[in-house]
């Protein structure tokens, strides 16, 4: 992609109501737009992110055998009144509304009340279970503030997957796979996010978040610093320093995290609601016991830069950054020479395309040198490699990863290799 082709350009001045850093350089950056609070428009950039982020949510679910599907997020009111949903938490929570004929509608905030009639229709007997079905779509809630760009929005991107088991014991083997497939989306868009005991409510004694420790965090948690111990500070009746409770003789450290993930065993709850049976494999009745299991897209992409970020712009994780590469020609101080830098240029973008890398090319003629580092700054792609009228003299690009300070000269010849290590390589997610 040129850059001077790509629609949402970078802006130097902050959101004057910018109240945390992702509200900040996704705007500043070109990412998102705000249409209104809690509400965003994706511009390329952002959306180039946001799908990476679904990509690798796919992959995982795929991979514990869910299958995707998509649910309407325009709702009739009488699946949520037979759950008691519609009036409790009502209008606090779900945007309601009336169409044509007085017939009441909502915006869908979450999909129990959808999916387990839904399931209900399909699946008659044990034979058909266990089955595990997901889907990526817009939710809408009626925060009473939204604030914090795409960490407390009124629209937001949603990964729900729900699971419908026979047995506790499956509902739980597969409660405990899924927790791990959550992991490992988190690490793989470079967070290291805590899997965290937390309230239950109605369903079990635990249900079980996944936090991302970082001060711009809201929710506070209890963190042994010696094992994976983790409770929410809503349910934790310990203090910073007391003992782990597991007794692995590690202390308990209490930080600022934010929720990016959360599991819950539904159990009974709604296939009560909606006489969820199924033929027992002796032939009686036998009620149905679910789990749920959300990711927000969009709150992951927030907290990616709540966490990698510094005071020039963002540091995106490698397989979330909206382009791996990004090559920047520097002007020159004739055309004859400025001819040549966008000819070397155009011939790495072509080599590093060719090779399935992900590449934006600053190609603007008329921009300094400063203001093109600028810009490449507040983007945050992993990887810059400069290309000027000095290094084409030494037969090379300057590489810089944008992540750690310096930079180096590369030969020319040299730089579709090095590049493509660069993108095979682990990200060491590093909280800032």
């Amino acid at each position: 992609m040129r850059y001077s082709q790509l629609f949402g350009k970078t802006n130097k001045n902050a959101p004057h109501d910018a109240d945390c850093a992702n509200a900040r350089w996704l705007v500043q950056g070109g990412f998102v737009d705000q249409l209104a609070a809690g509400v965003y428009t994706f511009l390329p950039l952002g959306l180039r992110v946001l799908d990476k982020v679904k990509r690798i949510i796919r992959e995982e679910m795929d991979a514990l055998g869910a299958q995707e599907l998509l649910m309407p997020a325009l709702q009739p009111a009488e699946p949520w009144q037979v759950t008691g949903r519609w009036d409790d938490p009502g209008e606090e929570v779900m945007f309601q509304f009336e169409g044509r004929g007085g017939k009441k509608f909502g915006l869908g905030w979450t999909h129990e009340e959808i999916v387990t009639p839904l399931v209900q229709r399909h699946v008659k007997s044990y034979r058909d279970l266990p089955l595990s079905v997901y889907q990526i779509q817009d939710k809408f809630r009626n925060e009473p503030r939204a604030k914090s760009g795409l960490l407390r929005g009124r629209e937001f991107s949603m990964k729900d997957l729900y699971s419908f088991h026979l047995t506790l014991a499956d509902l739980e083997a597969f409660y405990q796979k899924a927790a791990q497939a959550y992991l490992r989306v988190f690490k793989r868009c470079g967070l290291n996010a805590l899997m965290v005991e937390a309230s239950g409510g109605a369903f079990s004694k635990y249900s079980h978040e996944f936090q991302v420790p970082t001060e711009a965090g809201e929710d506070t948690v209890f963190s042994c610093v010696k094992c994976n111990w983790a409770q929410n500070k809503e349910i934790c009746t310990l203090k910073n320093g007391d003992a782990c409770p597991p007794g692995c003789g590690g202390q308990v450290r209490e930080m600022k995290a934010i929720e990016v993930g959360n599991i819950f065993q539904l159990k009974n709850r709604f296939s009560d609601s909606f006489k969820f049976d199924v033929a027992g494999d002796d032939g009686k009745p036998a009620r149905v016991l679910m789990g749920c299991y959300g990711i927000g897209p969009s709150r992951v992409m927030g907290t990616a830069v709540e966490v990698h970020h510094d005071d020039k712009g963002i540091l995106w994780p490698r397989e979330i950054a909206p382009y791996l590469v990004h090559v920047v020609s520097l002007p020159a101080k004739d055309k004859t020479e400025q001819e040549r830098v966008m000819n070397a240029a155009e011939g790495i973008v072509s080599d590093l395309q060719d090779a399935g890398i992900d590449v934006l090319w600053d190609d603007r003629v008329s921009v300094s040198a400063g203001e093109k580092f600028a810009d490449a700054d507040l983007i945050g792609c992993p990887l810059r490699l400069i290309v000027s009228q000095k290094t084409l003299a030494d037969g090379a690009v300057e590489w810089k990863e944008r992540h750690e300070g310096g930079s180096r000269l590369v030969k020319s010849g040299d730089v579709l290799e090095e590049a493509g290590t660069f993108a095979k390589e682990p990200y060491e997610t590093t909280v800032r």
